[in-house]
């Protein structure tokens, strides 16, 4: 049951990252103290398309194999 649950998940990230080509989102970075002013920087990150691929590939392996039972 919970690798069915893993699965759909992996497939759902994975089709939503390939249907826009990859994500791209911001966080917060380190703050800068220059000369007494106080600079808020962010930091960009980016989520390729070959991860989405990925992700969809291992949902569908693993909604498709199944593991023996003894």
């Amino acid at each position: 049951m919970n690798t069915k649950i893993i699965a759909v998940i992996l497939i759902a990230i994975g089709i939503v990252v390939l249907a826009y080509s990859g994500i791209s989102f911001t966080s917060r970075g380190k703050p800068v103290d220059v000369l007494g002013m106080h600079f808020e920087t962010t930091e960009r990150h980016f989520i390729p398309p070959v991860v989405g691929a990925l992700a969809l590939v291992g949902g569908i392996v693993l909604l498709v194999v199944n593991p023996k039972k003894d």
